[in-house]
This record gives C-alpha cells, structure tokens and sequence, in this order.
C-alpha cells in the first residue's frame, strides 16, 4: 500500500531465498543478483533516514548471499541524495558486507516531483564523489528507473512502466554521456536496466543532435554518443541488460554494444520480467554458443567482478 492507495501484490518470492532458489532450479538459472526494489530507494526521505533503511536493506542482502555464496551476489542501495552518506554506505557494502557494488535511481530527486533545483540527473557534479567511490572501489553501478518523469500525465494503461521508464533509462545514459562522467571516471562499470530503456533506437537523433546543434548538446562533452558504443577498436563503455522482449530489438543491442556488454536480465519477479530467463537470448538462431554463453552469464560475471 502507499497510503491508503493499493500499489502491488507480492509473494514471498521477493524476500524468501529458498523460494527464489526453488524457483532458480526450475528455470536453469544458477547465479541471481539480489538488488533492492527501486521504490524502496527513498531519496525523498531526510537523507539519515535513509541511510538506516539502506543499512537494513543492504545486511539482509549480504545475510542471504552469505547463506547462498554459490547462488547469490549482492547489489546493495545508498543514500544518494547526500552524496557523503551514499560514498560511505557504498564502501561499507564492499569492503565489510562483500557486496559487488549497488543500484541506483535515473535521477536524485529528494523532493518527490523532479521539477525543482534539488532535482539532479545523474550528470550533476556533486555525483562525482560517488562515482569516484565507486571506481576506487571496483564497485558495479546498476541503473534502474524509480519515479518516472510524466507520471501525472500517465494516468492510465500501466504508461508509467511503459514509456516513463523507458525514457528514464535514457535519461540516464544521455545524463552520463553527455556530462563526460565516462570520462572522468574512465575504470567506472555502469550498466542500465532495461537494455536502456529507449536509448538504444534514439542514438541516430541523439547523434545528428550532437553534430547540428552542438551549442546545446556538447557543451560539456565533446565526445561523439556512437564512441561510447562498441566498435572494432573497443567494447561499448557501459553495459546493458537483455530484457527487451523482442528479438530485433535484442539483436539491435548487440549490434550496438555487442555480446560483452550485454548481460542477462529477467527482472525476477515481476510481471514486466522474463518468466523463463534466457528463452529470448536462446532463441536466437543465428548466435553462435560462445556469444550466447557470453550474454548468458560471462557479461554479467565481469560487470560484478565475479570471475
């Protein structure tokens, strides 16, 4: 309930490890990544609130994959709209709960309506601290959305999920880009839910914007949009995850980032998951065994420093 106001039914597959294990086995996955569900990131509270969720959240999660080292790895949560808070939480994540790095929002908006100047993309400057934290620590950042931009004009057919979100997604990756994060943190591992939502069909206008108007999209950025992306020279500077329900679009990613920056995602256990994850990844004939091995489990083993 938020409020008095019904948001969603759960089951104990969204806390219970044994029943995520059963459910695991029946559906041939061997490793999963526990990660806190984005409504729970609570950057609207007062931020030493939030903090004490985080710590809360993050030891359960550390407490099952201690349990589970063989079938579980961790993604904890942070304080992200105290930036010294959310450094600090991240390095107890790593360092003292053996955590492979967190998840974060699209955006920082501690006013709950991203329309104010405490609303930050995640190209602000005072993120820096946090991405330095991270790279310091090789620590992975996992991107989801949360609160999606437009929702009070979405008031039906599920639109939140299914055009905010994506466009959140978008938002972060272009935010980064653009915002030369990539380059300031050069060893920082990022990788977006989604496939990144809407990014991957908009990068021919992100582009040309870059080239015709670049008074008001490379003004702190010179680098290219299509050089963060993979190349004959270099795999794509960030990573994604599968889950987009559609083989061309699949097939779309990995022409775009190409199989080691594309990792597996199923969004367990939600309705907008993948209920058999991998059936999408496995259908596609004319991958050869070692990129479907590779988008399989190999990406996101590197992405979480596992190997």
């Amino acid at each position: 309930m938020i409020g008095g106001r019904h948001f969603r039914d759960v089951s104990d597959n969204v806390w219970n490890p044994e029943r995520r294990i059963e459910e695991m086995d029946r559906t041939g996955v061997a490793m999963q990544a526990l990660s806190t569900v984005p409504v729970m990131f609570s950057y609207w509270a007062k931020p030493k609130d939030t903090l004490a969720l985080c710590r809360i959240l993050n030891d359960h999660i550390a407490e099952v994959v201690r349990a589970n080292p063989g079938r579980f790895a961790g993604l904890g949560t942070i304080p992200l709209q105290d930036v010294d808070l959310a450094a600090q939480e991240l390095t107890r994540c790593v360092r003292d709960l053996g955590l492979r790095g967190v998840e974060i929002g699209t955006h920082v908006d501690p006013n709950d309506h991203c329309h104010g100047p405490d609303c930050r993309n995640l190209d602000h400057p005072s993120l820096d601290v946090v991405w330095k934290t991270a790279q310091d620590l090789n620590a992975a950042i996992f991107v989801h959305p949360w609160d999606m931009m437009g929702k009070e004009r979405m008031p039906k057919y599920w639109l939140p999920w299914l055009v905010g979100m994506p466009a959140e997604s978008s938002l972060a990756i272009c935010s980064m880009m653009f915002g030369g994060v990539f380059e300031r943190f050069p060893k920082l591992r990022v990788a977006f839910a989604h496939g990144g939502g809407a990014f991957p069909f908009a990068i021919g206008r992100i582009e040309h914007a870059f080239h015709v108007r670049p008074d008001l999209v490379a003004i702190d950025n010179k680098t290219e949009p299509r050089k963060y992306l993979a190349s004959d020279k270099a795999p794509a500077r960030f990573y994604v995850d599968s889950l987009v329900h559609d083989a061309d679009a699949l097939k779309l990613l990995l022409k775009l980032f190409g199989a080691d920056r594309v990792a597996l995602g199923s969004d367990y256990p939600f309705p907008l998951g993948e209920t058999e994850p991998g059936k999408l990844i496995d259908s596609i004939v004319d991958l050869s065994p070692k990129q479907k091995s590779r988008i399989l489990s190999e990406t996101a083993r590197e992405f979480l420093a596992l190997q």
